[in-house]
């Protein structure tokens, strides 16, 4: 009996289906993000400070504190990627929508009202979000598991901060001079992924009724009762209810412990500093928020749609450096696909950069450098771990460029040193993400990883409260005269009867001209560089677990 063939086991559909449940991790990283470049405008349009601003991100993660992402988890492990995803997918963007509509003004033209709608907003679409990145992250793991599984999982993670990288590069754009604009661009991205998930769910529905085919048919099979054995083993593990011993199981394993340890200390000095990054460049390194006309990419009549298109091409060049040569057979077509994509790229840059060294010195476009650095590396280094392994030893060197980055934008004063800190960001938020979730798929068996990732992401979820909010309240409370400045400022210009939008456009030229002060850094982002020394802590506790447990972390991805 001739075998049928599943979908996941066509590379183009397994591709595909990567593509539309990517656009998840997209769009909910471009709304977690597009906020950051906006602070400064914020308070000039809307009167919300430092500190209010901190509350407004560190909110988003409230309910993760709590245990929403767990009780996800469990749900996804019940109910499947398909319910799951719609409940989350669908909350998130509630969330967004209501975020929209408190910065039209449409609960109240006060600052109270507004400031009010934007948090009840960010904490709806929070309690959906991480759940989605889970329910995102175990598709994958269904449907690349023997295949490229870290390959996989680091072009998703390609997706996610790209996402970023364009809310940090083109909010500002479309914002203008009023905040709205941008907010209600970021809430539509999300309802346009929630209907490639629903388009997503087509495929999913009939691989598994194919795999529910292919039992049948190896019960058919000459050896009845050994097959029929195997099979009713693989489905009571696969059917399993969730029991609180499970969680008990996961939480008391040390490997499982220290990987989650490291994810939360990791990205608490990553996540939140890219919110207050582009605010950092202007105000410690002179970088400005607007580009001159000059250096301004057009596309189609938008400035913001060329910025994007900037973006996507990166990308694109990224995925073909990975992808291009892995389906080549022979090594010389290998090298002559990497030397002409490099080539090609090489060509494009040197014919825009006029354009791009007026770019390097805009805040928010110079902070895309850090999600930019993980477009470009995630999937080279993903690639890696499923060829070479390593795993623990790279989340090692990327802990060691995190304490790099930081130290070079926080005691530092120099924009050279500061372009670097950028970079090494941007290279160790790509090797510690490529190295630690295709880890987690080797320390956790495969029908409890929703709630071992879930887990995971609400643990990080109190470390990015707490810093979100942190560096907000810490940067309101080193720098009070800047901020009564700025308040005293604002009111007066409002009460002569200029707008919001014209208020902030003052502000920006005060400062330019000296009779305003800017935020001073140091403090609120030197705190992060603790993180990166507790981040190799645990890394090196990791690789010893590993030695004594035997999970194979520093060996290739299997298949």
């Amino acid at each position: 009996m001739q075998r049928q063939k599943l979908l996941n086991e066509s590379p183009a559909l397994r591709w595909l289906v990567l593509v539309l449940v990517s656009s998840l991790m997209f769009s909910t990283y471009y709304f977690q993000d597009f906020f950051s470049p906006l602070r400064d405008l914020m308070e000039t349009d809307l009167g919300i400070n430092s500190e209010e601003f901190g509350r407004i991100i560190g909110l988003t993660t409230i309910a993760n504190i709590f245990g929403m992402i767990i009780i996800g988890g469990i749900i996804l492990d019940k109910w499947g990627i398909r319910l799951a995803g719609l409940a989350f997918g669908g909350l998130a963007t509630l969330g967004a929508i209501i975020t929209a509509l408190a910065s039209m003004g449409y609960f109240g033209d006060d600052k109270s009202s507004v400031l009010t709608g934007l948090i009840v907003g960010r904490i709806l679409f929070g309690s959906g979000l991480e759940v989605v990145c889970v329910v995102v992250t175990r598709t994958i793991v269904k449907w690349f598991k023997g295949y490229e599984l870290a390959l996989a999982m680091a072009i998703n993670m390609g997706f996610g901060r790209l996402g970023s990288a364009l809310a940090i590069a083109i909010s500002l754009d479309i914002a203008g001079v009023t905040v709205s604009p941008a907010v209600v661009f970021a809430a539509a991205l999300i309802g346009m992924s929630l209907i490639f998930f629903l388009i997503y769910m087509f495929f999913d529905i009939k691989l598994d009724k194919q795999v529910k085919t292919r039992r049948t048919e190896e019960l058919a099979r000459e050896d009845v009762e050994l097959a029929a054995g195997v099979l009713k083993e693989k489905e009571e593990a696969a059917d399993e209810d969730f029991k609180f011993s499970d969680l008990v199981k996961l939480v008391t394993n040390k490997s499982f412990i220290y990987i989650a340890l490291l994810c939360v200390a990791f990205y608490s000095a990553v996540f939140p500093f890219i919110q207050y990054a582009p605010d950092l460049l202007v105000n410690k390194f002179g970088f400005s928020y607007v580009l001159p006309a000059s250096a301004t990419v057009v596309a189609f009549g938008s400035e913001a749609l060329g910025s994007a298109m900037v973006y996507v091409v990166i990308f694109i060049f990224a995925l073909s450096v990975t992808l291009v040569p892995k389906y080549l057979k022979e090594k010389s077509a290998k090298r002559l696909s990497l030397i002409t994509i490099i080539g090609v790229f090489a060509i494009l840059v040197f014919l825009v950069r006029d354009t791009l060294g007026v770019w390097l010195i805009n805040g928010p476009k110079t902070a895309s450098l850090i999600p930019l650095g993980t477009i470009i590396f995630t999937p080279i280094f993903g690639s890696y771990v499923d060829r070479k392994g390593k795993a623990a030893s790279l989340m090692i060197l990327g802990s060691l460029l995190l304490i790099f980055a930081h130290l070079s934008l926080s005691i530092f004063h120099s924009p050279i040193l500061a372009y670097f800190g950028l970079l090494s960001l941007g290279i160790a938020f790509s090797l510690v993400p490529a190295a630690m979730w295709p880890s987690v798929a080797k320390i956790v068996p495969e029908n409890r990883l929703g709630t071992a990732y879930a887990t995971m992401f609400t643990v990080q979820n109190w470390g990015l409260g707490a810093f979100f909010w942190g560096i907000g309240a810490l940067l309101y409370k080193v720098n009070p005269f800047v901020v009564s400045a700025i308040a005293e400022t604002r009111e007066r210009l409002l009460a002569t009867g200029l707008t919001g939008g014209e208020v902030a456009d003052q502000i920006k030229l005060l400062q330019l001209q000296g009779e305003l002060p800017y935020y001073d850094y140091t403090w609120p982002i030197l705190m992060l560089v603790a993180c990166g020394v507790i981040s190799i802590f645990l890394a090196f506790k990791l690789k010893q677990a590993d030695k004594e447990q035997g999970y194979g972390l520093e060996l290739p991805s299997n298949g």
